[in-house]
């Protein structure tokens, strides 16, 4: 989804899915080495990277969206924490490599044809050893309802993903129903895929 469609969607008051962090985050974080800079790709309003930067961990919140990263901003000082934005086109845009210790993605949802190119950016962005967890909805989301892409081409398929952390080790892969309530974009049970692989 453009630029367009989430600074207008993040500019809506409140936060479209909340100020918790995402479940898998919350459920992995303690996998993470204290005092980690992380990478939280396609972050939009921040939920995750304040989280975690509430945790201890420095965090750089990455997304195309200013709006986004305006509200990031807005939730960290809320939460009395600091935070690092960077706007980027996460499907064109290269990043540095080997600058994080762990990177993080919560439904960061592109078409099929951009999706290799932002998992491969998430890999390279972290040192080696650092550890890359994401948490997306699988194409069959689309008979659910409950939030995501309402479009196969924006959804992400296990094989795909299963392709993708093959050179890592996996730590945690999980395909199959997760009930998440999330602002006013994720209600209910939903069907996800879940990768933590150490690179």
């Amino acid at each position: 989804m453009s630029r367009e469609f989430w600074d207008e969607s993040f500019s809506q008051e409140g936060y479209v899915y909340g100020k918790d962090a995402n479940q898998f985050v919350q459920d992995k974080s303690s996998r993470l080495p204290e005092n980690s800079h992380i990478g939280c790709f396609a972050e939009g309003e921040g939920r995750n990277g304040v989280y975690l930067a509430k945790l201890g961990h420095h965090v750089t919140i990455l997304d195309q969206s200013e709006a986004g990263l305006s509200k990031s901003k807005e939730l960290a000082d809320e939460a009395g924490v600091q935070v690092e934005t960077v706007q980027c086109d996460l499907t064109t845009e290269n990043i540095q490599p080997n600058q994080f210790d762990a990177a993080v993605m919560v439904f960061g949802h592109v078409p099929k044809q951009d999706q290799p190119f932002l998992l491969e950016q998430m890999f390279r962005s972290v040192k080696p050893g650092g550890v890359i967890l994401f948490e997306v909805y699988s194409e069959e989301q689309l008979s659910y309802g409950t939030g995501g892409p309402p479009a196969k081409e924006m959804l992400f398929s296990p094989e795909d993903v299963l392709g993708w952390i093959k050179p890592y080790k996996c730590l945690h892969f999980f395909y199959g129903e997760a009930e998440r309530n999330e602002g006013e974009r994720h209600n209910g049970v939903g069907h996800v895929i879940q990768a933590m692989v150490q690179k």
